[in-house]
């Protein structure tokens, strides 16, 4: 009978076979083995073989999974580098303020999450006393993502470590008083302690990845030397659900970055449940990681189990471990030994046998706490195989048990992370199960007590000194704030000209003049321009040849342009991150570079220019992470507006990121409608960002790619560019009673507007005066401030309502976005408002075309412009009709 195993097709089949008859040979040896002593024995054989040509150096593809084991076996571990005893009674001490932080917080309602740290004290403890380097000694020390629901142990060790008071500890998430601790690492909030914010889940692992490049691009750069810096990443399980937290991971592996490491807590339970309940999490995170090139590390189980897996001769145990969903080991964790004894060892005859060998206590101890991830030595060991492993970043499987040492109300709940405090019985357990001197008399009060074992203790001391060893206090954020020169007036003045009859987009208007500023022989090599593979589209490509794109391996080739003078050129010290088709990953670039000011001490000034259309709309969430982190820098959304973008149609067309933005406070946001007035913006946001008393803010610019004539700038208009307007062009009236009005226009709005003018006074004789309106958001931000020091007593009147005072007639706004945009400021304009924008989706058709259907081309502004007049009785009604026909309306 012939096997039909044979027939399928195979790679293989593509390969010369020079012997076939010693190939059957061993094909005939792996059946003669699977006939003798079964399929699991051929399997172990077969595995044992590519292991050993592995070692033998030679090249096969790699199994994407291992048994459901530890990867460093207890005869491997290393030895211990520290006092495990001491660190023990440190951990536990952490364990209990946390525990108590929170609980006492329930009193006020804020709540908080207690089983997250519950399960990954020793993760975090074994990090802290052996691995994580401090800011305080060479280099910039490690980076360190906390997972976010972690926090309260990261505030009990600072506690311990006396940085946080325990009145700071019970103003857990009570900030409003000034001396309270955030909910979750928010540099914003705490900017001493923290460095990263990560729980909005899924931007932390892709951040990890991208500030471990940008960390290699600052070396290679020759910017700073980081090779001393180690990025740890802390995440959950359930977390990796999250696209954002994979997307990355071939980057990691292809760049090499054996400076990073994910631990991933594995407690089989996500919010509500477990994370993979038919399924094994840990199986399955195992091989997307080897499938990217990962180095993986399994830490799973405690020493209890070693009697086991010695008892296993047949290989059952490690099958049946294989096995087992995660949802059901979850219930072996709160269930009774007989259960276990029936549902777990039932399961075949060789572990009836075995289990016969092991007492109730035996079994209690491994299927109830004995875990990889709740035990020092086996951490250790994996830690410091990842940072010994070369070529490749490591992630750290370790298994733990959620809601660890909280007592059986907790631990391997469902419920959990929802669960915000314990009862004083619940302490006293706990309290006998860490072996802390808490004596009952401290619970009279009714409260929980924080437990400290005092400023010169022991345990104090042993923690101070690791973290002395290892660079300082960790985590830490420093500013080391050295303001930059501002950069030579040449490139701006290349601006403020013009271009004459030339016709130039502001985009290309913008990338001009960051291309001249990359010169400035002080600043210059600071700038760090970001693109997500549009550099084309946007005219980048003449900072190829000059700038560099960045590659760690250099250009290994030879480009296809490269006999052109724009060739595709890549270099070690390049320059440019083009990232390829991943907003998401171009945004992480920029939050690397945006806060490397504190996180290595050294200013950049990171620009990322995109689709307008593909900034805020998709990766808005990582924006706000920008500004928890505050950073620093120029965002660019080109191609913007709803109608400039001519045939892409509706995905393309932009009319909202303004809005968006807006909602944001660290973002300043201008919609310049010339070169000069973004040779302004820059300019003041290099001071404000850079300069002497910098800010934590950023900018977001919106460029067009509409050729036009540019202007010469006016002047005296600089100041009103930066606040958000000034009057461009003034009327001329007619006659002496000419009816009159005021167009403001941002961005390529500014040219219908302009054109509305003309028509305005030529066929109807109406004269208008124009306003460039170059930040519709800054003249919010500042009728809000001012509406805010009237509150206090302070007579304040909005920047807008000054610059329009006294002008006659009404106002009409128009702008390439949703009318929402500039109807910001219509509450602090004295005059009638009015406004025009693109509402509605996109759509493909000539820029005339979409104009005219979304009614803001520039005969549908003198349309508007004449119906607000005729409401005021100052025309007849009767020449906005006849304005319609005129113009095909």
């Amino acid at each position: 009978m012939t096997d039909p195993v044979a027939k399928l097709p195979s790679e293989l089949d593509q390969l010369p076979d020079r012997d076939p008859e010693e190939t059957a040979e061993w094909a005939a040896s792996l059946d003669a083995v699977t006939k003798a002593a079964g399929p699991h024995r051929a399997a172990y054989l077969m595995r044992r073989s590519l292991q050993h040509a592995e070692g033998a150096g030679i090249a096969l593809p790699k199994l994407l999974e291992s048994d459901y084991v530890n990867t460093i076996p207890t005869s491997a571990e290393p030895a211990f580098d520290g006092d495990l005893e001491m660190e023990s009674k440190i951990t536990a001490w952490n364990r209990w303020n946390a525990a108590a932080m929170v609980t006492r917080g329930a009193r006020y309602g804020v709540g908080g999450h207690i089983a997250t740290f519950a399960s990954a004290a020793w993760l975090y403890e074994t990090g802290f006393n052996h691995f994580f380097r401090g800011k305080e000694g060479d280099g910039s020390g490690d980076q360190l993502y906390i997972q976010g629901h972690a926090s309260p142990g990261i505030y009990a060790r600072a506690f311990l470590d006396g940085r946080i008071s325990e009145q700071q500890l019970d103003n857990f998430r009570q900030e409003s008083g000034g001396d309270g601790l955030p909910s979750y690492p928010h540099p914003r909030r705490l900017p001493w302690l923290w460095e990263f914010p990560t729980v909005s889940m899924g931007l932390g692992p892709l951040s990890a990845i991208y500030q471990a490049r940008f960390n290699r691009y600052l070396t290679n750069r020759r910017i700073k030397d980081t090779s001393n810096s180690h990025v740890w990443a802390f995440l959950g399980d359930g977390e990796m659900d999250e696209p954002e937290s994979t997307a990355a991971l071939a980057l990691a592996a292809r760049e090499q970055l054996d400076n990073l490491t994910f631990v991933i807590n594995c407690n089989l339970q996500r919010l509500d449940g477990p994370v993979r309940a038919n399924f094994r999490v840990v199986q399955e995170l195992e091989g997307a990681f080897r499938g990217a090139g990962w180095n993986v590390v399994k830490t799973l189980w405690g020493n209890a189990w070693d009697e086991l897996f010695q008892l296993d001769t047949t290989g059952a145990l490690i099958r049946r471990l294989r096995e087992v969903p995660d949802a059901q080991f979850q219930t072996y964790a709160t269930r009774d030994v007989a259960y276990i004894r029936e549902h777990f060892f039932g399961a075949e005859p060789a572990l009836v046998e075995l289990a016969k060998l092991l007492s109730d206590a035996k079994i209690a101890e491994c299927f109830y706490s004995s875990r990889g991830g709740h035990e020092a030595r086996k951490v250790y060991a994996a830690y410091r195989a990842a940072v010994e492993h070369k070529g490749a970043p490591t992630v750290i499987l370790a298994q733990t048990v959620k809601g660890y040492t909280l007592g059986k109300g907790f631990e391997s709940k469902n419920a959990n992370h929802q669960m915000k405090k314990l009862s004083i019985d619940e302490f006293k357990g706990m309290r006998e199960l860490l072996g802390l001197p808490i004596p009952d008399s401290a619970f009279e009060d009714g409260l929980v007590p924080y437990g400290h074992p005092g400023a010169d203790s022991p345990e104090v001391r042993y923690l101070q000194e690791r973290r002395a060893a290892l660079g300082g206090p960790a985590p830490a954020r420093r500013v080391h704030a050295v303001a930059l020169p501002q950069p030579e007036e040449r490139a701006f003045k290349a601006l403020y000209k013009g271009s004459g009859k030339q016709e130039m987009a502001t985009t290309m208007a913008f990338v001009r003049l960051v291309k001249d500023l990359m010169r400035d022989k002080e600043t210059g090599r600071r700038w760090v321009p970001i693109v997500p593979d549009e550099a084309r589209t946007f005219g980048m490509e003449s900072l190829f040849p000059s700038a560099g794109i960045y590659s760690p391996l250099g250009q290994t080739y030879d480009p296809v342009d490269r006999d052109q003078l724009m060739y595709y050129k890549e270099a070690k010290d390049g320059q440019i991150l083009n990232e390829g088709i991943t907003e998401a990953g171009a945004m992480a670039d920029f939050i690397a570079a945006a806060s490397s000011y504190a996180t290595h001490g050294e200013t950049m000034i990171p620009f990322y220019i995109f689709y307008s259309m593909f900034g805020w709309q998709r990766t808005g969430d990582q924006m706000w992470q920008l500004a928890d982190q505050l950073g620093k820098g120029f965002i660019v959304g080109a191609t913007a507006g709803r109608t400039t973008l001519t045939g892409e149609g509706l995905q393309h067309a932009d009319g909202h990121s303004h809005l968006i933005a807006s909602t944001n406070p660290a973002s300043l946001n201008y919609d310049p409608a010339f070169a000069y007035e973004i040779a302004v913006i820059v300019k003041d946001g290099l001071r404000r960002m850079y300069g002497p008393e910098a800010e934590n803010v950023f900018y977001y610019l919106t460029v067009y790619n509409e050729p036009k004539q540019q202007p010469a700038m006016p002047e005296g208009v600089e100041e009103g560019i930066v606040k958000g307007l000034y009057r461009y062009k003034e009327g001329t009236p007619a006659t002496a009673d000419a009816p009159r009005l005021q167009l403001l226009g941002s961005g390529t709005a500014i040219h219908w507007v302009l054109e509305a003018q003309e028509l305005l006074a030529a066929d109807w004789g109406v004269t208008a005066d124009v306003w460039s309106a170059t930040s519709w958001g800054e003249l919010r931000r500042d009728a809000l401030d001012s509406d805010e020091a009237l509150l206090r007593g302070e007579e304040r009147v909005p920047y807008v309502t000054q610059a329009l005072s006294g002008a006659p007639g009404p106002v009409l706004a128009v702008s390439d976005w949703m009318r929402a945009v500039p109807d910001q400021i219509s509450q602090w304009v004295e005059q009638d408002w009015s406004s025009l924008g693109t509402d509605g989706f996109g759509l493909s058709d000539t820029r005339e075309g979409a104009r005219r259907h979304f009614g803001v081309d520039a005969q549908s502004v003198a349309v508007a412009a004449l119906a607000q007049l005729a409401r005021r009785g100052e025309i007849p009604a009767s020449k906005v009709k006849e304005a319609r026909e005129k113009y095909g309306m």
